[in-house]
């Protein structure tokens, strides 16, 4: 699939910078704190569609002062955007399975970040706040800015958690933890987001950009065969029983050996 074009991107509120492995995809709506959109949602979902496959990093980022404040809330009201946007309102006027369809339209905007072929990254500062949030969640790794402030809001809406959020909220924190932060909606600030798990480090906001710069040479320096393998057999390996890990463990080395040894052969 052809990677979406610039004026296409923009279009959606989104940037997407190519550097030899590493993808930098950047939320590009500064003036409304990065809110997203259901254009925004079926962009990314096409972005991850087409990324070359060379690609082994890819950051995501927010420009201006915040990651993401969540849904553009005048989505919510059909009367106060233009025809041609599509609305987040108006998926009332749907059947259920016309609905549970779009939604999952939605979180494939979400989901391509946890492809096991390269591993994803959110720079967070500001707000990261229901969608935000859940961007943040759907990459493997996050750092954060001493200023961030994470939040699940839609329970304060009346809504549920819908864009994939909910499973990578509870692998990092525990049941108990997640559904505390889901149903009270409370914010949850960066040097909390370290101590349980939310956040792999906070970094004043100077700093996040080099951080991450860092982190990402850290990710390619490796094989890539041997991270993307590393990410598949880590992503299930909680649900799995020791048997089964240890079955995948040898398939995955066995690969590896093969591989290593066409390459050494290939000399």
């Amino acid at each position: 699939m052809t990677t979406p074009s610039p004026q296409m991107l923009a279009a959606a509120g989104l940037q997407l910078d190519l550097t030899g492995p590493v993808a930098t995809i950047t939320l590009d709506r500064p003036d409304v704190r990065n809110a997203q959109t259901p254009a925004m949602w079926r962009a990314l979902a096409d972005l991850g569609d087409a990324l070359p496959g060379d690609v082994r990093v890819v950051v995501v980022r927010g420009n201006g002062a915040a990651f993401s404040a969540g849904l553009d809330r005048r989505l919510l009201d059909p009367s106060s955007v233009g025809g041609a946007e599509e609305s987040v309102a108006g998926l009332v006027m749907l059947s259920d399975e016309e609905l549970s369809a779009t939604i999952d339209a939605y979180q494939r905007g979400f989901t391509f970040l946890r492809d096991p072929r390269f591993v994803s990254v959110a720079a967070v500062h500001g707000y990261a706040i229901g969608a935000g949030f859940q961007l943040a969640l759907a990459c493997d790794l996050r750092v954060v800015s001493t200023d961030a402030q994470l939040s699940m809001k839609e329970a304060a809406l009346g809504l549920v958690p819908d864009l994939t959020g909910t499973k990578p909220l509870v692998d990092s924190v525990g049941y108990a933890r997640a559904l505390e932060i889901c149903a009270t909606a409370r914010m949850v600030g960066a040097d909390e987001a370290v101590r349980i798990g939310l956040a792999l480090a906070a970094v004043p906001t100077e700093q996040l950009d080099s951080t991450v710069a860092d982190l990402v040479q850290a990710l390619v320096a490796p094989l890539p065969g041997a991270v993307r393998e590393i990410k598949a057999l880590l992503q299930g390996a909680q649900e799995r029983d020791l048997e089964t890990q240890r079955r995948l463990e040898r398939e995955a080395q066995v690969r590896r050996f093969r591989e290593m040894a066409a390459l050494a052969g290939g000399r």
